[in-house]
C-alpha cells in the first residue's frame, strides 16, 4: 500500500484529491496539512511515501516544506510530488532544485494521478520530455538559477557509459528509449542510470538531470530546440 499525504490550503481541493487516491486499491491517504509546516510535521508522523505539495501555502510555502522533507535523513524515503496550476510554470526549476521528484497539474485525470503517484513512489521521476526542454532552457538563459557546480570528484567516479546515459536521461528519455540508443536492455538502461544517480548523489532522475547540467556532463548546442519531442 503506498502511503499519501495530500498538502493544500484549499480543502475542496484536498476532498477531490482524496477521493481519487482512494479509489484505488494499492493507495491511501494517511494525512491532510493546510500549511507547508504542518506538512512537514505530518509527513513525519505518518512516514507518508508519497506528498502531494501545493506550493502556494501559508505559514511555509510548498517549496520550503519540500527542502526541509527532502533535506531530512529520517524521510529519504518520502517522495515529493509537486502539484502545480501549469506543468511548465515558474516554480518547476525551484521545485525539482528543492529535491521534488516531479510534478502534476491540478486538471490532471484521475488515473494520471495515480500514474503519478505510483511513478515517484517507485524512485523514478515525473519529468516528461516538455517540462525537461522547459527546465533546461531556464537553466541556461537565466543565471540566477545556477547553482555551484558538482564536485568533479563525483563526476570522476563515473564511466564511459555511465557518462553517455546521463547525457542521454538530460534529453529526456525513458530507460526503454536509452536501451533502444545504446542497443542495451532496459534492465541494463536502468542499472546504468541507478549507478549514475548513486555516485552523484540524486535521489531520484529529476535531481540527474539538473546535475547533468550543473555538472556540465550535458550541453546543449543549438539551444532547446535540439531536445527530442
Amino acid at each position: 500500500m503506498i502511503n499519501v499525504l495530500l498538502a493544500d490550503d484549499q480543502p475542496l481541493i484536498r476532498s477531490g484529491f482524496r477521493v481519487f487516491v482512494e479509489a484505488a486499491d494499492d493507495v491511501t491517504v494517511v494525512g491532510e496539512a493546510a500549511t507547508g509546516r504542518r506538512a512537514v510535521e505530518l509527513a513525519r508522523e505518518t512516514r507518508a511515501d508519497v506528498v502531494l505539495m501545493d506550493i502556494r501555502m501559508p505559514d511555509l510555502d510548498g517549496l520550503a516544506a519540500t527542502r526541509l522533507i527532502t533535506a531530512d535523513p529520517d524521510l529519504a524515503g518520502v517522495r515529493v510530488l509537486i502539484l502545480t496550476t501549469f506543468e511548465v510554470d515558474e516554480y518547476v526549476f525551484a521545485a525539482l532544485r528543492a529535491g521534488a521528484s516531479g510534478f502534476l497539474g491540478k486538471s490532471a485525470e484521475p488515473e494520471d494521478l495515480l500514474a503519478a503517484i505510483r511513478t515517484v513512489h517507485r524512485g523514478d521521476a515525473l519529468l516528461s520530455p516538455a517540462a525537461t526542454r522547459s527546465l533546461i532552457s531556464r537553466f541556461l538563459t537565466e543565471p540566477s538559477l545556477e547553482a555551484t557546480r558538482l564536485d568533479p570528484a563525483r563526476t570522476a567516479l563515473l564511466t564511459a557509459r555511465e557518462r553517455e546515459v546521463v547525457r542521454l536521461v538530460a534529453t529526456g528519455l525513458s530507460n526503454d528509449e536509452i536501451a533502444a540508443h545504446l542497443v542495451v536492455s532496459p534492465h541494463t538502461a536502468k542499472t546504468h542510470v541507478n549507478r549514475a544517480m548513486t555516485k552523484l548523489g540524486a535521489h531520484d532522475r529529476a535531481q540527474l538531470v539538473i546535475l547533468a547540467y550543473e555538472s556540465g556532463l550535458a550541453r546543449l548546442h543549438g539551444g532547446p530546440a535540439a531536445l527530442p519531442p
